[in-house]
């Protein structure tokens, strides 16, 4: 009988042991997503300031235009 206890003792141990080495791998192919997701956040910022300032650019030169300036609305 303790042979027997042995031997599901061993293998509890390596189930948990596979479960461990399994998290560890889907911790770090997770880590590596976040990584390169914070990067393309990081660019994605990059582009929307840039779209912002070209925004905020063309509606103060629309603002600056006179009326003689605007063209008509059937143009």
């Amino acid at each position: 009988m303790p042979q027997d206890l042995d031997v599901m003792h061993n293998e509890s141990l390596e189930e948990l042991q596979s479960k461990i080495a399994y998290l560890e791998q889907a911790i770090a192919e997770l880590s590596d997503v976040v990584f390169r997701q914070h990067k393309e956040i990081q660019v994605l910022e990059v582009q929307l300031n840039a779209v912002r300032e070209r925004l905020d650019s063309a509606r103060s030169d629309e603002a600056a235009r006179t009326a003689e300036q605007e063209r008509p609305p059937h143009y």
